[in-house]
């Protein structure tokens, strides 16, 4: 029997195709009421204070979905939406995520209740080392190591690991991942996913009849993981003709800068500033007539409501849950190919699994180096989909969770249960 869902529809969609896994697996009961549920969660209430002297609290979380396989691994948001609900949701996610590429982490999230856009870099140092002091309890390189989300960066990073190398007295580089590589970060991590995206995306491309040279794509958000999937995008051959933010995008069939784009974004501008190309809104660009689409935003961003408008043939899933149980049902009586988050974005926590090693045996890979890794680690994890989903007749969303259910719950079952 199946139990509610709980939270948010993230953690609706988290809950769901973990259960369709469950069910295909025939999993044992008590593997279900495990694997189903959060080990561990942390929230707390702390004051930060701010510039002008006064003080706020802000709250927080830490979660940890399972740890069967290794160390929690998963990334700090700051976001202003940010709920415990979805830390529960995206941690079970990143469970999944290092599972069917293969890595010894569970999954974890965490973040803050916060707008960071209204903070001042030195209240963002502050509330940043407040909340890590906060959960260090949790965190740390053989137990919990956080990483980037939206929100954060390479400083916070920086931060977070000096605050817990000064409560240890010595620099524990190891602790997070996604820092400054002066501070032991590693090369190719910054863009990571978008390279992990790109690789897949060619060859569901290819699987799907279509020459990834001269492809048509669009990409919904182009912050780090969208701008870098745009970028290595164009760089493989491909047109591509829309990009958007949080304020709009912009679209030309003839396709875009995206060197320019970028450049626009680093200098503080918005894609809609951009005067090269037609205006269009997010919604638009979701249902343009492309060989790709890419959603990067945020979560549940073709459902129900717009998978009909759909013209993609291709979606691989930057974000994760990008595409609801509702819509995907309506996309694959259309034919459309889609790679899931829990394979297509995969690339960040790859190649933070890569710095994490890299700082246990201070020996440093060069950038070509991790990039050929990540994407031999990404193909072979498309190519294990793949094969599975054409054998047993899934789609490559079953097929991967169904791989990486499976490896957790085989985990958790060699080991027992305590006591």
């Amino acid at each position: 029997m199946t139990a509610p869902v709980q939270g948010s529809a993230t953690l609706g969609i988290a809950q769901h195709h973990f259960d369709v896994a469950a069910r295909q697996l025939d999993l044992a009961p008590a593997l279900v009421l495990v694997l189903r549920q959060i080990k561990r969660e942390l929230i707390v209430h702390f004051p930060v204070e701010m510039d002008d002297g006064s003080f706020r609290v802000f709250t927080g979380f830490r979660v940890q979905h399972n740890i069967a396989r290794g160390p929690a691994k998963g990334g700090m948001r700051f976001h202003p939406a940010m709920t415990l609900a979805d830390a529960r949701a995206l941690a079970m996610f990143m469970t999944w995520k290092a599972a069917v590429v293969g890595l010894p982490f569970g999954g974890a999230k965490g973040g803050v209740v916060v707008d960071p856009k209204a903070l001042s870099i030195t209240e963002r140092e502050r509330l940043t080392r407040r909340f890590t002091t906060e959960i260090s309890l949790l965190i740390g390189p053989d137990r919990d190591i956080p990483a980037p989300d939206i929100g954060t960066g390479p400083q916070e990073m920086a931060w977070m690991m000096d605050t817990l190398s000064m409560h240890a007295g010595y620099s524990v580089p190891a602790s997070v991942t996604g820092k400054p590589v002066a501070i032991g970060g590693s090369e190719g991590r910054n863009a990571a996913t978008g390279r992990g995206i790109a690789t897949v995306a060619a060859q569901a491309l290819r699987d799907s009849g279509i020459d990834p040279t001269g492809a048509t794509a669009a990409v919904q958000g182009f912050g780090q993981v969208g701008s870098s999937t745009a970028q290595l995008l164009a760089a493989a051959g491909m047109r591509v003709v829309a990009v958007s933010d949080s304020g709009g995008g912009v679209h030309s069939g003839g396709g875009l800068d995206v060197d320019a784009l970028t450049a626009l974004k680093e200098e503080g501008g918005a894609i809609a500033d951009y005067g090269a190309a037609q205006a269009l809104t997010n919604d638009e660009l979701l249902t343009l007539e492309v060989d790709l689409l890419v959603p990067c935003a945020l979560e549940a961003q073709i459902t129900a409501a717009n998978a009909t408008r759909v013209r993609a043939r291709v979606i691989a899933e930057g974000a994760n849950a990008a595409v609801d149980p509702e819509a995907e049902a309506v996309l694959t009586e259309k034919d459309v190919l889609i790679v899931p988050d829990i394979l297509a974005n995969a690339g960040g926590v790859v190649v933070s699994y890569f710095e994490w090693v890299q700082n246990l045996e201070a020996f440093f890979w060069a950038r070509g180096e991790v990039n050929a890794r990540l994407r031999e680690v990404m193909a072979r994890g498309y190519d294990a989909v793949r094969t599975k989903a054409q054998a047993d007749h899934l789609s490559l969303r079953e097929a991967a969770y169904q791989i990486a259910v499976r490896r957790v719950a085989e985990a958790s079952e060699v080991r027992g249960i305590y006591p």
